[in-house]
């Protein structure tokens, strides 16, 4: 029999890496979160998708796709709002070790963000599920939360959750209960996961959801008392697959 999970909060956002969002209701298809990471920013010339780990700035930058006009918000308040226009060019790019085919555009959004970087960018679109580095939907328990907020003498973590960039914020009652769901399926609204591995995580969870500062050594705190990877990365909730899709919200 499938668990059913209520859900707390949902976010994402349409490029990778910008500030995760909440949204007030999600649709999951067989590929995750409909709208989730379409787009993502390129150095062209390493032909390499920008990693947040990197550019922590760029989590203070708010995008949001309504139709086809992607609006980005940058955090001095100066954006642009346009259809992002395809080159017609491809670019095979190197995605944490596996190589994504993805379509430039041209237009505002690139200036915007290589003026804000100091950089050359180029906004590309990805294809579904390009630029996810695992498993297309993840989840994380409000009581684990709830722990580390605890753990870090830090109580505003509790409303922080986008720090963690999950897709779903599910109410529980035990912390870290979601290690035990490996393997089984939960409903989530209408659509049903099935729970893949943990989620390895790096130094992006010591910056600010919304500024991109560095105020935390998080990380540091889940290395001390949640297990780690090969890598020594902490793991701090689940990965999950769509087997039925649905709405949520």
């Amino acid at each position: 029999m499938t668990d059913s999970l209520v859900v707390r909060s949902a976010g994402f956002s349409p490029v990778k890496g910008l500030r995760h969002q909440p949204v007030p209701g999600v649709r999951l298809d067989d590929l995750g979160a409909v709208g989730d990471r379409a787009w993502c920013l390129v150095d062209v010339e390493a032909a390499r998708v920008l990693r947040t780990v990197q550019h922590p700035s760029l989590i203070g930058v708010v995008a949001e796709q309504t139709g086809d006009e992607l609006a980005m918000v940058l955090p001095d308040g100066t954006g642009a709002a346009f259809e992002p226009e395809p080159t017609g060019e491809t670019l095979a790019c190197d995605y944490w070790g596996r190589t994504v085919e993805l379509a430039l555009t041209d237009g505002p959004h690139s200036e915007l963000l290589s003026d804000f970087l100091g950089r050359p960018v180029q906004l590309a679109a990805a294809p579904r599920g390009g630029v996810v580095f695992d498993a297309p939907v993840t989840l994380l328990g409000t009581a684990s939360l709830e722990d580390v907020a605890a753990r870090v003498d830090r109580p505003s973590l509790v409303s922080e959750a986008a720090r963690f960039r999950a897709t779903l914020v599910v109410e529980t009652s035990e912390p870290y209960v979601e290690d035990t769901w490996l393997g089984g399926e939960v409903a989530v609204g209408s659509a049903v996961l099935r729970i893949g591995g943990p989620i390895p995580r790096c130094a992006v969870v010591d910056h600010h959801p919304e500024t991109g500062a560095r105020d935390l050594r998080l990380l540091k705190a889940l290395v001390e008392h949640r297990p780690v990877n090969a890598a020594n990365e902490p793991v701090f909730g689940v990965y999950a697959t769509v087997v039925r899709p649905g709405v949520v919200g």
